[in-house]
């Protein structure tokens, strides 16, 4: 199985909703059917993909942390900000993944 992906789910449900739409105009209840499992397939890839990349944020958001205290601690100015870095991106990531 392929990693989850946001930009796949949002087509799974953005596709499922229309083919239930159409079954809902049509009547045909396996297009209802199919639509719906599709969207709700959809739906879960999304909250998957901003599991992992939260999870992943923050990661990189402790590890950041941990390296910008060695550097202080050490003087090793490069490491120190190397984890700012690090740490400033994790936070964007879960961020941008944060569960609504």
């Amino acid at each position: 199985m392929s990693e989850p992906s946001k930009a796949n789910g949002q087509f799974h449900s953005a596709k499922g909703t229309v083919v239930e739409a159409v079954g809902n105009v049509t009547g045909l209840q396996s297009w209802q059917t199919s639509g719906k499992q599709e969207h709700a397939e959809g739906e879960a890839e999304i909250k998957a993909a901003q599991a992992k990349g939260y999870a992943e944020g923050t990661a990189d958001r402790a590890t950041g942390y941990k390296d910008s205290v060695v550097g202080a601690v050490t003087g090793d100015k490069v490491q120190q900000t190397s984890g700012n870095i690090q740490k400033e991106a994790g936070r964007a990531e879960q961020e941008a993944n944060k569960p609504l």
